[in-house]
């Protein structure tokens, strides 16, 4: 397992290096807002549509959630990638008996509330528009050992050219206070917001 790293220095040129590549890419990133119970961490679950998906929602939480950002990502990424380390990535490999000890690392990162833990449910990626959204149970440990101590959020992000060059990024907001007793009851509470958010997207006018 590859864990996130933390360098003072390098961390703040990573902070800057990503919100720079993020507004070069993309003609604007539009969200909703959201309360945030500033004594509680905060598990972030998205879709995950392309490699721009972690670096926006870095964006917009740092500017919204305010949270020290960590997001799990698979683990030969991290070895392609190796500054998302310093971005707050941890590995998983899902092929790997490590699989279990980067579940549980991202379980204790929710023991404090300072920290912000992005999990991608879907565990590849699939199209932005994809009907139904599938999720391995992985995430389920995670909140099942973290119980009480996170704010759940759901997360659904649509890509859209409009009448621009370049694209806007649109990430649907949801703070869930239910707490779920198994991965399909999960599954479905989120399918509902990205459902939902997916139709607003397609309403979307410029």
């Amino acid at each position: 397992m590859i864990y996130n790293k933390k360098n003072i220095l390098i961390n703040r040129i990573i902070h800057y290096y990503v919100k720079w590549i993020v507004a070069r890419q993309f003609h604007e990133v539009l969200f909703n807002n959201i309360e945030v119970d500033k004594n509680k961490s905060v598990l972030l679950i998205a879709n995950h549509f392309s490699f721009w998906d972690g670096l926006i929602l870095y964006c917009v939480t740092q500017k919204l959630l305010k949270k020290q950002y960590h997001v799990m990502v698979e683990e030969k990424t991290v070895h392609m990638l190796h500054y998302l380390k310093f971005a707050g990535a941890f590995s998983i490999n899902k092929k790997s008996r490590d699989i279990i000890e980067s579940l549980d690392y991202a379980a204790r990162l929710l023991d404090d509330p300072q920290n912000l833990v992005l999990i991608f449910p879907q565990g590849k990626l699939f199209s932005n528009y994809v009907e139904d959204v599938r999720f391995d149970k992985g995430v389920f440990r995670i909140m099942k050992k973290a119980y009480g101590k996170y704010q759940l959020v759901f997360a659904s992000t649509f890509i859209q050219y409009f009448k621009h060059k370049k694209s806007t990024a649109t990430v649907y907001l949801k703070s869930d206070n239910n707490n779920y007793t198994s991965i399909t009851a999960l599954k479905e509470a989120y399918q509902q917001h990205y459902s939902s958010s997916k139709l607003l997207q397609t309403e979307f006018d410029i």
